[in-house]
């Protein structure tokens, strides 16, 4: 029996099926690629990929919502 017919030589990518791209930033909320990060990803050699990858986790940063003081705020009031 030949295994190498399960064997598949997939493409790394970051995505997380949660696919919506932020009005401001115009990265994806799931994974933070740009839409042509994202639509040329297969495209890419494996060092473009890895150089992209090692930028998500501060894209990601952008998104996290900034805390406007909150409930502590108003009681300091």
């Amino acid at each position: 029996m030949n295994d190498n017919i399960w064997k598949r030589n997939e493409i790394e990518s970051p995505c997380v099926k949660l696919c919506v791209v932020h009005p401001e930033h115009k990265i994806c909320i799931g994974c933070f690629r740009t839409i042509s990060e994202i639509s040329g990803w297969s495209h890419l050699t494996a060092e473009n990929r890895n150089q992209i990858i090692k930028t998500l986790k501060a894209r990601g940063a952008l998104l996290e919502p900034k805390r406007r003081g909150g409930r502590s705020q108003r009681i300091k009031s």
